[in-house]
């Protein structure tokens, strides 16, 4: 039996995973939660088998989460469950940690699935995403700007484009409000743009939002 516990913020898409894997007599919901500090307190004497995490979370976001889960439980597997386009964010989190990647517009038969091969061990991403991997990039293309930034430039970026003041990151990121800025300059020295109103534009267009 698999035990799994949901973190979303949202109560209707946790009553929803949790109406598609009961029908899977494999898989059991053995918790939820619906912010990132509700599953860090959880997660020292934590009986789960898959944590499927959310990435956009009220306070700490799911790359916080997943950076403490792999501090406090190095082993579990992490599924992170999004509606980002999985080609922008999959690849960075998977570097970050994470198990498997699954969009939230996905067929339920594929969250089985997911949480299945996460639970084994595998790497799980959708085979659309594989498909874009194992094709070679034309080496004439760069790589867009943001794949070149840390963690924490991306999730500042990220944190820009849904309309966060300095504050507000400063407090869901724990850090302080001149920290914020420096990340702002920097970010606008390594893409090459003048203004955050740039980097703003730049960051929805690439569909880059926590």
């Amino acid at each position: 039996m698999i035990k799994v516990f949901i973190t979303d913020d949202h109560a209707l898409v946790r009553r929803g995973l949790k109406d598609i894997l009961a029908e899977n007599p494999g898989i059991v919901v053995v918790g939820e939660a619906g912010t990132s500090d509700e599953t860090i307190q959880q997660l020292p004497g934590a009986d789960w088998d898959v944590l499927i995490l959310d990435l956009s979370l009220p306070g700490r976001s799911g790359l916080d989460v997943l950076r403490l889960v792999r501090q406090i439980r190095p082993t579990l597997p992490v599924l992170i469950l999004s509606m980002h386009a999985e080609e922008q964010f999959a690849i960075r989190l998977l570097r970050a940690g994470a198990n498997g990647f699954l969009n939230k517009e996905s067929a339920p038969e594929e969250l089985v699935r997911a949480i299945q091969t996460v639970h084994r061990g595998d790497i799980y991403l959708s085979p659309t995403l594989q498909s874009r991997l194992q094709t070679p990039a034309p080496k004439t293309e760069p790589p867009p700007p943001h794949e070149t930034l840390t963690d924490r430039e991306f999730e500042v970026l990220c944190r820009l484009a849904a309309g966060e003041t300095t504050a507000d990151m400063a407090r869901h990121m724990g850090i302080r409000p001149r920290t914020v800025e420096r990340y702002r300059a920097r970010l606008l020295r390594k893409m090459g743009m003048r203004s955050v109103a740039d980097l703003v534009a730049y960051a929805r267009q690439a569909r880059l939002r926590t």
